[in-house]
């Protein structure tokens, strides 16, 4: 049903180079080009540049590619949802945003797969990122922070979540109640990526108040979170993450998480998918055994 035009189109885009692509798509070199060169006479675009020893996209190229996976998706969501027709759904995919994907969702995710005998894909990658693989219809749904500003997207409440100081439990702030944000200013701090929600929020919170990041002593910026929770177990430096992502270190007593004196970061958690998601059942119950597990805490 797909044409095996656009196959051509992103295996070159994905390897970047014909002959690579002709070899995973078990076709030949010829073939691949005689599929590229009648998308563009069919599209009048140009779709790749050559240049001496490589190719690269052009911006035509871009949306081609683009609207290229998302019929891909469209396609398998079609087979799938005809199989469902005659048997219950068998397999999802699911977005996380990498804090997400350190608290207890996934733990969710896998009982739910368990019980419901399900096979689930769970895709992580920024919210930006996630939304444009919920436009492509990559996913089924995504597990997010905050709500979508577009009316696109229906959203269900999960759970909410707020920022708070990281620190080892020998650190000298440890046994506080309250942390003043002059004291974190004295701190080695671990942080999350410019491009994350957790820096972000954090970044805007100091915005707020007339602060700079650029006044913290920041040695290190790393995106996995289990990276930076072990540096914090061992003392080399503070952090401000999602309490969320932390609860398991808290119950063992392996990281102490504290309040930041005058600094509300709170944000919500949602499940987020297309207004005509087919599935709630499916929603409500992996709400249902998140806050089971979330419970256990």
């Amino acid at each position: 049903m797909i044409d095996q035009k656009l196959y051509s189109v992103l295996k070159v885009h994905e390897t970047g180079n014909f002959t690579k692509a002709a070899s995973e798509l078990s076709l030949t070199q010829p073939a691949v080009s005689q599929h590229i060169l009648s998308l563009e006479k069919e599209l009048g675009v140009k779709i790749f540049e050559r240049h001496a020893g490589s190719i690269s996209t052009t911006r035509e190229g871009e949306l081609v590619v683009q609207y290229a996976k998302r019929m891909m998706a469209l396609y398998a969501n079609l087979k799938n949802e005809l199989s469902s027709e005659t048997r219950h759904v068998t397999s999802l995919t699911v977005g996380v945003t990498h804090t997400a994907e350190s608290n207890q969702i996934t733990a969710a995710l896998a009982k739910y797969a368990s019980i419901n005998s399900l096979s689930i894909k769970i895709q992580t990658s920024t919210i930006n990122n996630l939304y444009d693989m919920l436009s492509n219809y990559e996913l089924d749904f995504a597990i997010m922070e905050g709500a979508p500003a577009d009316n696109r997207w229906q959203y269900l409440p999960l759970d909410t979540d707020s920022l708070v100081l990281a620190v080892s439990p020998s650190h000298r702030l440890a046994k506080k109640d309250l942390i003043r944000i002059s004291d974190v200013k004295k701190e080695k701090m671990i942080l999350r990526l410019p491009n994350s929600n957790t820096r972000n929020l954090f970044v805007s919170s100091l915005e707020a108040k007339n602060m700079s990041i650029n006044e913290f002593n920041v040695i290190l910026e790393i995106d996995n979170i289990a990276t930076i929770k072990d540096l914090i177990r061992h003392d080399y430096g503070v952090s401000v993450l999602a309490k969320s992502v932390c609860l398991d270190e808290i119950r063992k007593k392996k990281i102490v998480c504290l309040p930041i004196e005058g600094f509300s970061m709170v944000r919500e958690i949602n499940v987020v998918c297309e207004k005509d998601f087919r599935y709630p059942d499916i929603l409500q119950g992996v709400i249902n055994e998140y806050l089971e597990t979330r419970r256990k805490y």
